[in-house]
């Protein structure tokens, strides 16, 4: 493992997961749980089969991740984060906040998966409405499928499609995300392919984490 060599807790940090694809593998596996080596290989676009032996090996080392062979039908070793590769959560989700404002563009070479479109509006939106009846919001970009569950004052996230959703917002990921994380609004969105089929009301109950980060830097400042 390289080292920067300075006593500082954000270089010992970077020590440790600052390599290439080494957040990126524990995002897979904070969104997918256990997973096989195929399981992130697939997760994770672009990413050459040494390279990953080689962080995970290092991760492991490093104490970030465990590793454990899987009795049949598995039959297979399975890596999952451990104690504190699991307190990385709220560091990739304030990094994730914080790379919003650099998807403004979608590029077309860019990978996209179903597991990105779940976990977007569980990290980055709140409920506006925590006593609203619960709802259902399907979601379809790029033929990647989520559902959003609104109930009890939360946003429950799954992958695939829901029986029969309140609410279809179907388009490209720029405009699904992009009106989800309050880059643009529903008419910006409808011009870049979103349609929505149901009830629009709902997206009155999907509040940007970001608008309320906003909200709070402006009452200090008042």
């Amino acid at each position: 493992m390289r080292s920067y060599d300075q006593y500082c807790s954000i270089a010992r940090a970077l020590d440790v997961a600052g390599d290439r694809w080494t957040l990126l593998i524990a995002r897979e596996l904070l969104l997918q749980g256990p997973c096989r080596f195929t399981d992130l290989k697939r997760g994770l676009p672009g990413i050459a089969t040494n390279l990953l032996s080689t962080r995970l090996k290092e991760l492991e080392s490093s104490g970030l991740i465990t590793r454990e062979d899987a009795p049949p039908p598995v039959a297979t070793a399975l890596y999952q984060l451990s104690e504190t590769g699991l307190a990385l959560e709220p560091v990739l989700r304030a990094l994730g906040l914080w790379g919003l404002r650099f998807m403004a563009d979608e590029r077309p070479g860019d990978a996209f998966q179903a597991q990105w479109l779940a976990y977007a509006p569980r990290w980055f939106t709140t409920d506006a409405d925590p006593d609203g009846p619960p709802a259902v919001i399907q979601l379809v970009a790029s033929g990647e499928s989520a559902v959003i569950e609104l109930r009890g004052g939360e946003i429950h996230t799954r992958l695939g499609r829901a029986a029969d959703p309140d609410l279809v917002l179907d388009g490209p990921p720029r405009a699904v995300l992009g009106l989800l994380n309050g880059l643009i609004d529903l008419e910006s969105a409808g011009r870049l392919g979103l349609t929505v089929d149901g009830r629009r009301d709902l997206l009155s109950r999907l509040r940007p984490v970001a608008q309320d980060n906003a909200l709070g830097q402006d009452e200090a400042a008042a």
